[in-house]
């Protein structure tokens, strides 16, 4: 006889009957809520999902029709990586070519990180990770609109379900300045409002920095960490992916004025950016990720 068989078997007869009652109970209030999961097509667990293009961070276009990469990419070591929790990332610094006041180009940092799956940790945000690493924050932290060309975005008329009416697709450059010439690509639903959430930071003896950040999920858009976990653990959606965007500056002077920069870089670079995430109008279709025999998604 077991220790817990016997440690039963030495209760009063009435104690042993509802231990027993309570046991089963759980077993079967356990079977029961699968099947209730099951049944309502919840997802408890998320799947992950790569875009179709099969195209990776790092494979955003170094140079467009009004920016250019300055030196070369830059990535950590594996230690670094590992806190970071992905490997698909690019750090790199764009310069702008043709100043509109004839004056000193422009530049600005980007840094675009994506993960899938059990995207259970907490999303690196400059507000920690900075401070963390020696900076002080200045005048903190606010929420400013981006201020982005509309002029190439038409709106997608078969869009699916909860889309409809937010979502637009826009014309990427052609030439040399794209993965996909002339080819129209899915925004992040309601890209009008697009936001980037900007916190000023302080460094002795240089000017001061100014950080901002948004996140793609699962076709949608959030300015907040927050957003990212409640949006992207939707129990009725089988997979989940963010992507992280974030812009550092020490050449411009106010978050606004950091949304401006980041808005005319993000007018050449974010249908770039959508090629490297899964178009969630096809996932909400059923049409990707694919399935194969054995039955988990394929990478396109």
């Amino acid at each position: 006889m077991s220790g817990a068989d016997k440690r039963i078997m030495g209760l009063p007869s009435g104690m042993v009957y509802a231990a027993v009652v309570a046991i089963v109970l759980l077993a079967t209030s356990g079977a029961v809520l699968g099947i209730s999961i099951r049944a309502l097509g919840l997802y408890l667990q998320k799947s992950p999902i790569y875009p179709s293009t099969g195209l990776e961070m790092p494979d955003v276009p170094s140079e467009t029709e009004n920016w250019i990469k300055v030196g070369p990419d830059r990535f950590e070591d594996a230690e670094t990586e590992d806190t970071l929790g992905t490997t698909n990332y690019v750090t790199r610094t764009y310069e702008e070519k043709d100043p509109a006041d004839g004056g000193t180009p422009r530049r600005i940092d980007i840094h675009v990180a994506y993960y899938t799956g059990s995207i259970d940790t907490v999303p690196h945000i400059p507000e920690r990770c900075f401070v963390g690493g020696g900076m002080q924050i200045g005048a903190g932290t606010s929420v400013v609109h981006l201020p982005l060309d509309d002029s190439r975005w038409i709106p997608m008329r078969d869009a699916p379900g909860v889309m409809d009416g937010r979502a637009y697709t826009t014309t990427l450059a052609r030439g040399v300045y794209s993965n996909r010439p002339g080819q129209r690509v899915l925004l992040p639903l309601d890209p009008q409002q697009m936001q980037l959430r900007v916190t000023e930071f302080t460094i002795p003896g240089a000017p001061n920095l100014y950080a901002g950040y948004f996140f793609i999920v699962n076709g949608e858009h959030r300015s907040s960490a927050e957003g990212v976990r409640l949006l992207a653990f939707d129990l009725k959606t089988d997979y989940a992916y963010y992507l992280k965007v974030q812009f550092n500056s020490q050449n411009v002077e106010s978050p606004e004025e950091l949304a401006e920069v980041a808005a005319e870089l993000l007018d050449d670079l974010l249908g770039e950016l959508m090629l490297c995430v899964p178009d969630w109008a096809e996932v909400a279709r059923g049409e990707w990720p694919e399935q194969s025999s054995e039955g988990p998604a394929t990478r396109g």
